[in-house]
């Protein structure tokens, strides 16, 4: 399948010491990848430099054409939309707020409100807060709100950093539902960072383990997912 997304010799970090070390990965149109890895391992440094948020070397490519140079709204004006770790949510706007803001880039109102009534589809307790402060939501509708935020850009890759952090089993399992129904019946494609490996694994069709910023494991998530050394020693299930 022909990546929506590559990066090679991807090296990025804060300091003088680099946090990934020449990473390369692809992400296939259409498809979901997951990246796994313990605490440090780089998983939300690779999002960052993907999306322009930090400096890095190397390529990164989007439909064949290089993103890498670009500064953070360039890549999300060419379909790139990060929902960050934390959430990010503006609090002190209104849900319909926050969503419009998602869709900053936009300019065809028809459309813009079109896809306000889809997200709301998407996550009906939504509609029901659409006039209230992100701030007054619960984790998991503040999450909701994040995604539903990002998909107003109409991306064609939506980056996901621990969509489950905080939440109930619940909430986690409906969300990853909707992102499956957003990947299979809009063809989004997904770079997934996740600790509950295990349902990065379930959702993902391809996954790469990082080790302090290297890939260290890379092959279809059901590879990974059955390999009992890998889960014993990487992924604590």
């Amino acid at each position: 399948m022909t990546p929506i997304l590559e990066a090679r010799g991807l090296t990025a970090g804060y300091g003088p010491s680099p946090v990934l070390h020449s990473l390369d990965f692809a992400v296939p149109a259409g498809g979901v990848t997951t990246i796994l890895g313990a605490n440090g391992a780089g998983k939300t440094t690779t999002l960052r430099a993907v999306s322009g948020l930090i400096r890095a070397t190397g390529e990164v490519r989007l439909a064949g054409e290089r993103i890498d140079r670009l500064a953070a709204e360039d890549v999300a004006r060419r379909g790139v939309a990060h929902v960050p770790d934390g959430r990010g949510t503006f609090v002190a706007l209104s849900v319909e707020e926050n969503l419009r803001l998602g869709a900053y880039t936009r300019r065809d109102p028809g459309g813009v409100a079109r896809d306000m009534e889809r997200v709301y589809g998407l996550f009906p307790v939504l509609a029901e807060r659409r006039r209230q402060q992100a701030g007054t939501l619960s984790g998991g509708e503040q999450q909701m709100l994040a995604i539903s935020r990002a998909l107003m850009l109409r991306p064609s890759l939506l980056l996901l950093d621990e969509p489950s952090f905080g939440l109930a089993p619940l909430i986690v399992r409906e969300i990853f539902r909707i992102m499956r129904t957003v990947n299979e019946s809009e063809g989004v494609a997904i770079l997934l960072v996740e600790q509950n490996a295990s349902l990065a694994l379930g959702l993902a069709s391809r996954a790469y383990l990082l080790e302090t910023g290297r890939v260290v494991v890379a092959g279809s998530a059901a590879e990974l997912g059955a390999n009992d050394a890998i889960r014993r020693s990487y992924l604590g299930y």
